[in-house]
């Protein structure tokens, strides 16, 4: 994991399974994400919906190594 990443206290696996998704749609550019989360998940506020996206940019390599 890279360094200065620190896992949301909200983070669930389906929200970065969401995300995945998200960017294979091609609907957004992954910055534009946000509204996405909160909408999808009405738990997350503007906030917490940033961390997890930040969560997911910052450990995209690594849960999607190259072969």
């Amino acid at each position: 994991m890279p360094e200065n990443t620190t896992r949301p206290e909200v983070l669930q696996p389906e929200h970065l399974l969401y995300l995945d998704g998200l960017q294979n749609s091609g609907v957004t550019n992954m910055l534009g994400a946000i509204p996405y989360l909160e909408k999808a998940y009405p738990e997350l506020d503007q906030k917490t919906a940033k961390e997890v996206l930040i969560y997911w940019i910052k450990t995209y390599a690594e849960r999607h190594p190259k072969n």
